[in-house]
């Protein structure tokens, strides 16, 4: 177990929902020499007020040059725009790691344009909420997640083994090492295809009826990620347009063998249908 410097100093750029629970868990896990980079002055005021942050800043140049660790909070596209505005600034030897939720479009960008010095480990916690701001942030939404590495040959093992350690110290469950190709196509069918399924059923929904009335446990917990960032959801759609749309038409297809069931009258189609998803989805709560 690799045992880690509490001393470091560690940036988050960008104090949102995700960006402000990873500053808590941080904290809660013994770490204070945090810092945080955002453009709204108000959130960098709410961070230092709860004492997630020592210090906050809407500019980088200041703090980046004494950061041990970066960890980047924001859309994907802000996330290149910020490292190019920034890459003189970063301190030689640092890490530096993300929370987006694609990769394979923008890694090699990013690389192009980091000093060789600079060690930048790719990394997707897979745990948020639907709200925004820092408001709504708190440590307990990555407890024994699931959160997923994306290595690259240019990462330096040391490193990978120190974001792993520091991931657990967050409370994290479960750490995955995959290539980031395989990631987008994964996270195209556990997480993006939900968001769009979500977003149509509630659209699908009859203009004007009082539908809350009459919604159990299934509509809710179905429902509950349609209440969706369209800025971050429309752009992380997309950019994984490819893996995303084969995970569309093999949902389509499957939903079009339970519709031609009901049409046919078709019982025992139907129920192997059941029976395949019970079995499917009972591998989960093992």
């Amino acid at each position: 177990m690799t045992t880690l410097n509490k001393e470091l100093n560690i940036t988050i750029v960008g104090l949102g929902v995700i960006g402000g629970s990873f500053a808590m868990a941080l904290h809660d896990a013994g770490y204070r020499n945090l810092y945080g980079i955002d453009i709204d002055q108000a959130t960098l005021d709410k961070a230092k007020a709860q004492q997630l942050i020592k210090e906050g800043y809407q500019d980088g140049k200041d703090i980046l040059p004494q950061s041990d660790l970066v960890i980047f909070s924001l859309y994907p596209r802000l996330v290149h725009d910020f490292i190019v505005t920034h890459k003189h600034h970063f301190k030689p030897g640092s890490i530096l790691t993300d929370a987006t939720g694609v990769k394979k479009f923008f890694i090699e960008d990013i690389l192009s344009v980091l000093p060789a010095s600079i060690d930048f480990v790719f990394g997707h916690p897979m745990a948020g909420r639907e709200k925004k701001g820092i408001d709504f942030a708190s440590s307990s939404v990555y407890k024994n997640a699931n959160y997923i590495l994306t290595p690259l040959p240019s990462n330096k093992e040391e490193n990978l083994a120190f974001m792993e350690a520091l991931i657990m110290e967050m409370g994290f469950g479960r750490i995955t090492r995959i290539s980031a190709d395989y990631h987008d196509e994964m996270i195209a069918f556990t997480s993006q295809l939900p968001h769009a399924i979500a977003v149509a059923l509630v659209n699908s929904d009859v203009e004007g009826r009082e539908t809350e009335k009459f919604t159990g446990d299934s509509y809710r917990e179905l429902t509950r990620i349609a209440k969706i960032n369209e800025e971050l959801w429309s752009e992380l759609f997309l950019e994984n347009k490819e893996y995303l749309l084969k995970s569309i038409q093999t949902f389509e297809d499957q939903l079009d063998l339970i519709k031609a069931a009901i049409k046919n009258d078709d019982s025992v189609a139907l129920k192997q249908l059941f029976i395949k998803s019970t079995k499917r989805r009972e591998k989960f709560d093992r």
